[in-house]
């Protein structure tokens, strides 16, 4: 008898952490979520989180018994302590670094230690993220090596085995569009475009074929890049829906 794969997912309300939620649920016998409100200026994106979940369980009956438990986290602290255009009000550009100044330091080694220790008080054995580098933002700890190295300092920290997985960290935008849609069909893709956030201005009043947003951010961009791209790629063949017990 195979081990129980219970999972942890860093979930945002944006579109890559639902398409990790989804992938999660597709390949673990049980799922939890996770949430960090850490005085993002997007924070519309943790309203975005509940309908998230509300839709996969109302439209999703395969993936609905193996979705647990949510936590949201105030990490107001790590908003204090940062002077990024992702936690005040200022204009969106590059530092003399070379980063962009919406990189949050610290944001994703803090998420997976706090996720962790979530993780081992509930008996869950894997933390999934939405990392990806091939899109590269320029920001290191979405870097495929941080979070190698990451894996162990936890596993060692806590004398448990914690697996950490980025199922999108090969995968530019429009594979993003397509990998969500391989799991899910169209119906999943739908739910993405309607009920997740990404705009950084965290604009929710426009409405775009590929979801809502300012449409001018780098992550407004990069979303409606991915969409056109995999629009344009003649998409793949949905996933079979009668094997994924989706709502007709």
């Amino acid at each position: 008898m195979k081990p129980s794969r219970r999972a942890l997912v860093l979930f945002s309300g944006g579109q890559d952490s639902t398409a990790c939620l989804a992938w999660a649920l597709e390949h673990h016998d049980h799922v939890e979520t996770i949430g960090f409100d850490y005085g993002q200026r997007h924070s519309v994106e943790l309203q975005c989180r509940t309908a998230v979940r509300a839709q996969i369980v109302a439209n999703f009956p395969r993936w609905a018994p193996r979705l647990g438990d949510d936590h949201l986290l105030d990490l107001s602290l790590l908003g204090q302590i940062s002077d990024t255009a992702l936690t005040s009000e200022r204009e969106l550009e590059m530092t003399n670094s070379g980063l962009p100044n919406t990189f949050v330091p610290g944001r994703n080694l803090l998420f997976f230690t706090f996720a962790a220790t979530v993780a081992y008080r509930r008996g869950l054995n894997v933390l999934v993220g939405g990392m990806c580098e091939t899109d590269f933002s320029g920001y290191p700890d979405c870097r495929d090596n941080t979070l190698k190295a990451l894996q162990v300092a936890i596993s060692l920290g806590m004398d448990t085995k914690m697996t950490v997985e980025t199922p999108l960290m090969w995968l530019d935008k429009a594979q993003t569009w397509a990998f969500s849609a391989d799991l899910g069909g169209e119906a999943l893709n739908d739910l993405i475009v309607e009920h997740t956030h990404t705009c950084y201005l965290g604009d929710r009043q426009q409405r775009h074929e590929w979801g809502y947003g300012c449409g001018q951010c780098p992550a407004c961009a990069l979303r409606r890049r991915g969409y056109k791209g995999w629009r344009e790629s003649g998409q793949p063949e949905f996933a079979d829906t009668d094997r994924l017990g989706l709502m007709p």
